[in-house]
């Protein structure tokens, strides 16, 4: 047996989450491969009425519960939970998930299979039964955008020329490498995280406070030459959004806002006071900004509470 007794590290960030958090603990088994899991929830709204503390200290004594003292954001949050535990693998996990024991060491397994692979997630399903397009991205040109936002990804989700953003053209039950993954599911050996990938002894970007975190994670992965694979042949529940659902034209601003400070924090060549850079700069906010006026607008002639680029 490794020298570390625990395999796998669950880090779990709350928001406002009293009503996902308890299936999403339950669905954690306590012991995978004959080794320990350990679970660390951060609690990004402690001073509100939500009751995850207590829920938590009252049914999952084992957990480790941390009361954030306000709303920390997504990134530093998991960075907190990533300084206490100690596991040989970790999994940043949304609270909105129900995992299963068959996906968590099917996971595992291939990390310990393939140290190229830097990040891997399973199938993320919905609650419709619908797959979370979000599982597995490319990382979207201006074209992706463009499709995206006109609906022309929808109205050819087999093509390869439309849907290069959500890969709706590769089969749903296959593994693969792909640009991104979703932050709702992101595993990953600890030694890489911590020795490849971390920026100043973080791994997400505290700059990010809310969405574009994980993002900014695959492309780091990606440049420290590793892989994100898709492996579809396994499955969880992904209950999607109920943690800001409260929030929703907020939020949905704010995904756009984030992308876009991704693309200007990693494409935009040096020198950046240069005349390519302030193209680029330009380029990339007015590109974000059309995407986000143009899929806004066609969500709310379609009626939805919400819109998102993902």
């Amino acid at each position: 047996m490794p020298n570390n007794p625990v395999i796998l590290s669950v880090i779990i960030v709350a928001y406002r989450s009293r009503d996902e958090i308890a299936p999403c603990l339950a669905s954690l088994p306590r012991v995978l491969m004959g080794r320990a899991v350990e679970v660390c929830v951060v609690d990004n709204s402690p001073g509100e009425a939500t009751g995850v503390g207590e829920i938590v200290r009252r049914d999952f004594p084992s957990v480790d519960y941390v009361a954030a003292k306000g709303n920390l954001g997504f990134g530093r949050a998991n960075n907190l939970g990533f300084k206490r535990t100690r596991g040989e693998f970790v999994l940043f996990l949304n609270p909105d998930t129900v995992c299963n024991r068959a996906a968590l060491e099917h996971c595992i397994a291939r990390l310990e299979e393939d140290v190229e692979i830097g990040l891997i997630t399973p199938k993320l399903v919905m609650a419709n039964g619908e797959m979370d397009l979000a599982c597995r991205r490319g990382i979207p040109t201006l074209w992706d955008g463009f499709c995206r936002a006109t609906g022309l990804a929808a109205i050819f989700p087999r093509s390869r020329w439309f849907a290069g953003y959500n890969l709706t053209f590769l089969p749903e039950d296959g593994t693969y490498d792909v640009g991104a993954i979703n932050g709702a599911f992101m595993m990953g050996a600890r030694w890489m995280f911590a020795e490849e990938v971390a920026e100043d002894g973080a791994v997400f970007d505290e700059n990010f406070f809310m969405y574009g975190d994980d993002l900014d994670l695959c492309i780091r992965v990606v440049q420290a030459d590793f892989r994100l694979v898709y492996d579809g042949s396994v499955q969880i529940t992904h209950l999607k959004g109920l943690s800001v659902a409260k929030e929703l034209d907020a939020m949905s601003r704010a995904i756009f806002d984030a992308n876009r400070d991704v693309w200007l924090k990693h494409f935009v060549p040096e020198p950046r006071d240069g005349w390519k850079a302030r193209w680029t700069i330009w380029k990339y906010r007015t590109a974000f900004a059309a995407w986000k006026t143009v899929a806004r607008s066609r969500a709310k002639l379609r009626g939805h509470r919400k819109v998102r680029p993902v």
